[in-house]
């Protein structure tokens, strides 16, 4: 066989080899999301009394964006309609990629020193937040989110 040939084969085999294995990769990303593989953040925070629109402020003008920069995808926020709840509460939801995924975003956001700054400023008259539930889930296999 000559020379040019089997260049030619090494390097047909080698584009073949990396198409597969490319292909593979981006495959198991698609199934992964395909199957609800990410996790979502159900998180309650409860605000001291008179602090809920400070909260809320900090959210609609800094939290949300920072939490995009960290791979943290914002679903919903909610407010509760009823007392003593409406009062003093933040529901909302983010989603993840994985649980480590995760505990990575939140090292790397409470890291940022933009937060830290917006945190900071944010409680210069006291602490907007006197407590933060947590709890992750996965979306069931009949959850129209996914």
């Amino acid at each position: 066989m000559k020379s040019s040939n089997r260049i030619a084969i090494a390097g047909a085999t080698a584009v073949f080899v990396t198409g597969f294995f490319a292909g593979n990769a981006f495959q198991s990303r698609s199934v992964a999301r395909a199957q609800g593989q990410r996790v979502f953040e159900l998180r309650t925070y409860t605000a001291p009394e008179g602090k809920l629109q400070d909260l809320h402020k900090r959210f609609r003008d800094h939290t949300m964006r920072i939490f995009k920069k960290h791979g943290m995808e914002s679903v919903i926020y909610l407010a509760p309609q009823d007392a003593p709840l409406k009062e003093n509460t933040l529901i909302y939801i983010i989603s993840h990629a994985s649980r480590d995924q995760a505990k990575k975003n939140w090292a790397e956001f409470q890291a940022d020193p933009e937060w830290q700054k917006v945190s900071a400023e944010s409680q210069v008259n006291g602490r907007i937040v006197s407590k933060v539930e947590s709890v992750f889930g996965d979306a069931t296999d009949y959850s129209p989110l996914k």
